[in-house]
């Protein structure tokens, strides 16, 4: 291309010609891979590594590179952001479904130095015939920054003595002292403090707490106690009325005894006498006996007896005793009755003698 014609399509004098479509793309790459590199810090991208043959991946993408610049080129592409946006959104569900972590409070265990000192004040307004309790604890040795605690605990919540419905506790609690605890009466509790009625103070300087509370005028124990109580709403058998003066109360008489047994059965009892009196006897004599004879005796005589003879005896005579004596009892055998072993100091009797061979 001569100097003129290069001048006809607008190009300098010493330059060459005008830059084609591929040679503008790489600029700018070129020009984009410049600027990130001076903008973003690559070594802190989650996805960003560099394997042992010296090229870059991207492992949310699975592509490999040549050098950091196209990387980040690789980066600022459609498919990059496709795969950013679709990691996001599933970690956002996991996050929704995931359970809420527990935290974990480490309770702190110090030594116990017994219970602290304290006084309990019995205190009676006159005026409003109003009762009150103070209390005052004494906390010596208490932990630093550390400031005592106390609440009022139903008799059911605890589980050191059996629950009563007519009292209720006050806990008091601070480290290092062990915790203690006030029976009072289960009676309605003033909980308003501006009135005076319910106060607590912590004094560090003397390091004594002190708890006042006040009961409610007029109140009562609970009507439901757990203790029996007779109902008076039970129906009533009817009782019949006792019997007039001067006579006797009508007692059934006592059953006969019964005899059980074999071959004996149960008798009813006799049915009772009857409550009329007995007929009078009849006044007619009774009939005269009869006039005819008793009958004559039977005529035919009684039968022959019997006209064969007994059977004779048996002719053979019978067998001679065994000649052998019997065989001796086994040494193992107990000569104790039902097969006990007979007592220490009881004689044997003497074996019988063998029978005479004759």
């Amino acid at each position: 291309m001569s100097f003129m014609s290069g001048r006809e399509h607008g190009s300098k004098p010493g330059s060459g010609g005008a830059a084609s479509a591929q040679a503008e793309a790489r600029d700018r790459k070129e020009r984009l891979r410049r600027l990130a590199l001076e903008t973003i810090d690559i070594t802190k991208d989650p996805y960003f590594m560099r394997n042992h043959l010296g090229t870059y991946e991207c492992k949310l993408c699975l592509t490999l590179h040549t050098n950091e610049g196209n990387y980040l080129a690789h980066t600022q592409g459609k498919r990059h952001q496709q795969n950013l946006a679709k990691r996001a959104a599933l970690e956002l569900k996991e996050k929704e479904t995931a359970p809420a972590v527990v935290r974990k409070v480490t309770v702190k265990k110090s030594p116990k130095l017994g219970r602290p000192g304290y006084k309990v004040t019995k205190q009676f307004n006159p005026e409003n015939k109003q009762r009150s309790l103070l209390f005052q604890l004494d906390f010596p040795e208490i932990e630093a920054n550390v400031r005592p605690r106390h609440r009022i605990m139903s008799s059911f919540e605890q589980r050191i003595e059996p629950a009563d419905r007519k009292y209720q506790y006050i806990v008091f609690a601070a480290l290092p002292y062990e915790t203690i605890a006030f029976k009072i009466p289960n009676l309605e509790l003033e909980k308003e403090r501006d009135n005076g009625g319910y106060f607590w103070h912590w004094n560090p300087d003397i390091k004594q707490y002190c708890v006042q509370i006040m009961f409610k005028p007029g109140a009562k124990l609970p009507s439901h106690d757990l203790t029996f109580q007779p109902r008076t709403n039970m129906p009533r058998m009817a009782v019949p009325p006792p019997p007039p003066p001067g006579t006797l109360p009508s007692v059934p008489p006592p059953p006969p005894p019964q005899a059980f047994g074999q071959g004996s059965m149960a008798r009813a009892p006799p049915p009772p006498p009857p409550s009329h009196p007995p007929p009078p006897p009849p006044s007619h004599p009774p009939p005269p006996p009869p006039s005819h004879p008793p009958p004559p005796p039977p005529s035919h005589p009684p039968p022959p007896p019997p006209s064969h003879p007994p059977p004779p005896p048996p002719s053979h005579p019978p067998p001679p005793p065994p000649s052998h004596p019997p065989p001796p009892p086994p040494s193992n055998q107990l000569h104790g009755r039902y097969g006990n072993p007979p007592p220490s100091g009881a004689r044997m009797p003497p074996p019988p003698p063998p029978p005479s061979s004759r």
